[in-house]
């Protein structure tokens, strides 16, 4: 096979897992960034060849450099392309895909090469069945979860000139809700609805507190009660997780959810229903009110911190 290329657009959010499964196809990959010189910075430790960098100017949005992106991936003439499923990245894995003519392939969960060809596992009907692909020729491919990068420094940079589209970012205005990114984090705290109130929010954010962790949540708490944001709900219509540990509290464990935090390492779940389907999937379960079992948990971990 011939070069694995990651690409990844502003920033290095969720660029591991693709980095990693790039390694599994052939060996370290060569990543092309259309973003900042601090995201170079950020990424220079990453496992790969080198890094073709194209330079996005802070008023330049990702979209105006799909073209640039496209054609230096383009000049590799790669196997496969691989970008983490984040909004950014999809816009420049499509142009790539079409510069390539190239098929894009979503839910990639494996990459394994038999007799000289890649075959592509990929996860389909949230996660109730899986589907392998063998591909001949160039393949797009879009990743599912995964943390940042570590910093570092050390991989080869070759830079190629930008002439971004004409599109300007004029103006930037604050969300009235701190964004995070769930896919990249190593723990998360998600809550359903066994939490009575929206001002018991209180008890989780102490526990996820505690952890280290990012609060989380079933669909209803966000879409129906608005107790958090919409980008902190998990599951088929949410947002894609695979924390190294999963704690849930007061969650059924549906499918619609579970689909969203399969690939979790330890999970752990919390709920008063011991037939709830979640205990079939868990690693670690607690039969109990999470009114009681979440602040023991807390006072658990606080004495364990001092």
């Amino acid at each position: 096979m011939s070069h694995t290329v990651v690409v990844v657009a502003a920033d290095h959010a969720q660029l591991a897992h693709a980095c990693e499964l790039a390694v599994s196809a052939g060996g370290p990959p060569v990543i092309v960034l259309a973003g900042t010189r601090d995201t170079l910075a950020e990424i220079g430790g990453a496992p790969a060849e080198r890094i073709v960098f194209v330079e996005r100017a802070s008023d330049v949005p990702v979209e105006a450099l799909a073209g640039d992106g496209a054609a230096a991936v383009a000049d590799l003439h790669p196997a496969l392309v691989l970008a983490p499923d984040r909004s950014a990245d999809r816009i420049l894995l499509g142009a790539c895909a079409a510069a390539l003519d190239a098929p894009m392939i979503t839910g990639v969960d494996t990459i394994a090469v038999a007799d000289g060809h890649p075959v592509i596992t990929r996860v389909l009907c949230g996660g109730i069945a899986t589907e392998d692909l063998t591909g001949d020729g160039a393949l797009a491919l879009l990743v599912d979860g995964g943390a940042a990068l570590p910093p570092g420094e050390g991989v080869p940079v070759q830079e190629v000139p930008a002439n971004p589209l004409g599109l300007t970012l004029s103006s930037e205005s604050p969300a009235p809700h701190d964004h995070v990114e769930l896919g990249s984090a190593a723990k998360v705290v998600a809550i359903g609805r066994g939490l009575r109130s929206g001002a018991d929010m209180a008890l989780v954010e102490d526990l996820a507190g505690a952890l280290g962790a990012e609060v989380a949540c079933s669909r209803p708490l966000a879409e129906g009660l608005d107790w958090l944001p919409r980008d902190r709900y998990i599951g088929v219509s949410g947002q894609d997780v695979t924390p190294g540990l999963y704690l849930a509290l007061g969650i059924s464990g549906q499918l619609q959810h579970t689909c969203g935090m399969r690939g979790s390492g330890t999970v752990v779940v919390v709920n008063t229903d011991e037939s709830a389907p979640f205990f079939a999937e868990c690693d670690y379960g607690i039969v109990g009110d999470l009114y009681a079992v979440v602040p023991a948990l807390t006072r658990a971990l606080a004495g364990a911190t001092t």
